[in-house]
Parts: structure tokens; sequence; C-alpha cells
């Protein structure tokens, strides 16, 4: 796996010399889970994918579930929610800095972009969503991972097309 700046990685996939470009995978990493949602072929709109149970001894089984979705789906990078500047809880940072660099060690997805996205408000947004619908705390748990993960590929979406479609053609 490789990062890149958040702006390269939709820039990258725009100039590769292919029809379509690949579409991207959201991820909202937990401690439990992890959130899923991709992005449509266009690279407009993020939708929920799934969730993955996250333990420290599945994480081969982890990286080969994702080696499979970015088949499945041309994904050409990853969009991992990012704790920025939330100086009072380290170990979301922690939480997230030891998924990657846990996948990173498989060298499963060594061809895999990835860059980072600030998910700080994506589980409140989320929350505020599905508070009214009153879920069953399980149902509610694995439906707020994947939207949480819907929101960080979508604001990434969003700001990406909007700088990478303003920006003068070479």
């Amino acid at each position: 796996m490789k990062y890149v700046k958040p702006l390269n990685l939709l820039g990258n996939a725009l100039k590769t010399k292919v029809s379509v470009p690949g579409r991207f995978l959201g991820l909202d990493v937990g401690d439990k889970y992890v959130g899923l949602s991709i992005s449509d072929p266009s690279n407009m709109v993020a939708s929920p994918l799934s969730v993955l149970l996250r333990k420290k001894t599945n994480i081969d089984l982890m990286a080969t579930d994702f080696q499979s979705l970015v088949k499945a789906f041309s994904v050409s990078g990853l969009v991992v929610g990012y704790p920025f500047g939330k100086l009072n809880n380290v170990e979301d940072v922690v939480t997230v800095n030891s998924f990657i660099e846990e996948l990173r060690k498989t060298e499963k997805l060594k061809d895999v972009k990835y860059t980072y996205w600030d998910e700080r408000l994506s589980s409140k947004t989320v929350e505020l969503l599905l508070k009214p619908l009153k879920l069953h705390p399980v149902q509610e748990k694995t439906m707020s991972d994947k939207l949480a993960a819907v929101v960080i590929l979508q604001e990434y979406l969003d700001y990406a097309n909007r700088y990478v479609n303003t920006e003068p053609a070479e």
C-alpha cells in the first residue's frame, strides 16, 4: 500500500489510460469493525457496502477480502477516515494507524494507493440520522459503521471533484 495526498488519489485515477477510472473504497476504521463504502463508477456518489469484523487475528483474512473488493469493483484507491485534530482521543489515531500498518505488512495490497480523510463529524452525523429510527443496537452499530464510511467517502469525493474539475488543463 502506498500513501498519496488526497487530491492526487483522484487526479491519478483520472489520468490513467483506461476508459473508466477506478472506483474508491471508503473505510471507517474502529476497534471492532471496519465500515465500508464504495463510489459509483464516475466517482461522484458514495454508497454503503458492508462491515468487516476486525480482530488482530484476522488481518490476513481482511487483506484477502480487500483484495477481492479491489478486483470486483476495479478499486483504484482507499479513502481512510482519520481523526485529524482529535487532541483528546489518541486511541482513535492509534487504531487507524495500526490497522493500516497491519494491512501493509500482509503485502496483499502493495499496489493499492490510499489517502486519509477527516472523519471527525462522520459518526455524529450518522448518529443524528439514525436516532429517530429506533433500531436494535446491533443493527444500529453495523448501519452506523457503513454510513460513517459513506460520509467519509462522499465528503472526499465532493471536495476532490470540485478541486480536480476546476484545475486548469495541462
